[in-house]
């Protein structure tokens, strides 16, 4: 286990358990946004900690058991809830799921002791009161370089949603690098385009942007460039993970490179990884993020 003051990177929020129904048979996987990033992270050999809100229950423990598996320290103070936290997904013949949640998301005191790179936060964890309150307040007093952030938004357990948008930019506003999918551009930013959205987001402080586009690729820009990133051709299993995916290796990547200064090429290049990542995900079923030795193994683009 990584000693908390070495934490690279901290992540803070939810980490749950998807019952997983597709067609007649359900199963259950450990799951999460935040969960699945530092997932993701642990599996490249980041040294990573998670902040979540979880029972010492059955599934609290096969949460901590999996994630501990993948390189994740998870935090004692995670295990504070009464019950630990599910998430309904029914995947359709397209292979997109469809959730229904049971989750609560508590007030919480900051983390103690810990000066990580990296604070990661989003979906769930950002918007739902009145735990959202304190990841507000951990992240405006974060003795951290970099703030990172993935909306991921859930509307049927965001609330009133002028109140969503100002938890949003609030959060928005402190990060370095946000990132979302082109369907929460959609709802954070209707009737944008991607560029459109691209500069909205910018106009809140971040240095860099990525939104992605499902099987159109994405887009990763800077107020400097802008760089379009071509999908990758793949036999889908479902889409679950994949955004997350996708986040985690942006952290890997600005843990390298830093969030902003980049020319171009080098908006390419992170682009490019995270979407390498996220098909090996969506080859597979589930939130099964790949291991390092699976990127090294995965044939990169031409224009490297």
């Amino acid at each position: 286990m990584t000693a908390r003051s070495e934490l690279e990177v901290l992540v803070v929020g939810e980490a749950l358990v998807d019952i997983v129904r597709i067609g007649g048979e359900s199963s259950e996987h450990v799951g999460g946004s935040p969960a699945n990033v530092a997932l993701g992270l642990g599996r490249r050999g980041v040294a990573v900690g998670l902040r979540t809100q979880i029972a010492q229950d059955a599934r609290g423990l096969a949460i901590v058991e999996r994630l501990t598996a993948s390189g994740v320290d998870v935090l004692p103070e995670s295990m504070t809830a009464p019950a630990t936290s599910t998430a309904r997904a029914v995947v359709g013949v397209d292979g997109q799921a469809e959730y229904e949640f049971d989750i609560a998301w508590e007030t919480f005191p900051a983390p103690i002791d810990l000066a990580p790179r990296v604070v990661h936060t989003g979906s769930i964890a950002a918007f739902l009161a009145p735990g959202a309150g304190s990841v507000v307040d951990l992240l405006r007093n974060a003795d951290a370089s970099v703030i990172t952030f993935d909306p991921n938004v859930r509307p049927s357990l965001v609330g009133d949603r002028a109140e969503a948008l100002r938890a949003y930019e609030s959060v928005a506003r402190l990060a370095d690098v946000v990132k979302m999918s082109d369907q929460d551009a959609e709802w954070l930013h209707p009737g944008k385009s991607v560029d459109q959205v691209i500069d909205a987001v910018l106009a809140l402080g971040p240095s860099l942007v990525a939104i992605t586009l499902g099987a159109d690729g994405a887009v990763v820009a800077s107020a400097d460039h802008r760089a379009t990133i071509p999908a990758v051709s793949v036999a889908a299993v479902d889409t679950i993970g994949a955004g997350d995916t996708f986040m985690a290796s942006l952290i890997h990547s600005v843990l390298e490179h830093g969030p902003s200064g980049l020319d171009a090429a080098g908006l390419q290049r992170i682009g490019e990884d995270a979407t390498r990542a996220a098909a090996i995900t969506v080859a597979r079923a589930g939130a099964d993020l790949p291991w390092a030795w699976e990127l090294e193994a995965s044939p990169k683009s031409s224009t490297r």
